[in-house]
């Protein structure tokens, strides 16, 4: 759900137009939209470079680790779900929501994880990593703007 809806659906439940401060939200929204725009496009354009150079730094870290068994399936695996994330944070971005995140991505993810019994510190760390891939290829403000979703992700594991 992106902020837009969110402020209609908030007016709209109480049956009342929005308000002047909703509107002023909705202003910002607007006048950030090339920004949130141009970060979704970099990270797609750069999924696969954040995901390589994410787990290769996640290995140094952690080099005992499911997705580092040598096991080409179980190393796939990993990294598909590190691009899902990294789409899932573009979503938000263009959204201006953690919405996406909550609603698609986080739900029940602790959960998932342990039931196939990968270590969720593991998963913490990784995530982090990425995270500091992605955050590299952005300016301070973009940056700025990207890495609390990646935070989100970070604290639905922790």
């Amino acid at each position: 759900m992106s902020l837009v809806t969110e402020l209609i659906l908030n007016a709209d439940s109480e049956a009342r137009y929005p308000a002047p401060k909703e509107i002023r939200i909705f202003q910002d929204f607007l006048k950030t939209g090339e920004q949130r725009i141009r970060i979704a496009q970099t990270l797609a354009e750069n999924e696969q470079r954040i995901v390589q150079n994410g787990s290769a730094r996640f290995w140094e870290r952690c080099p005992v680790t499911p997705s580092n068994s040598g096991n080409p399936r179980k190393t796939a695996s990993c990294q598909r779900d590190q691009g899902w994330y990294i789409r899932l944070v573009a979503y938000s971005v263009l959204a201006g929501s953690e919405k996406p995140l909550a609603e698609i991505g986080t739900l029940g993810i602790k959960e998932m994880y342990n039931s196939l019994e990968i270590p969720l510190r593991n998963l913490v760390e990784a995530m982090r990593c990425i995270k500091d891939e992605a955050v590299s290829l952005f300016s301070a403000e973009d940056a700025t703007e990207v890495a609390p979703y990646f935070d989100y992700i970070i604290r639905a594991l922790s």
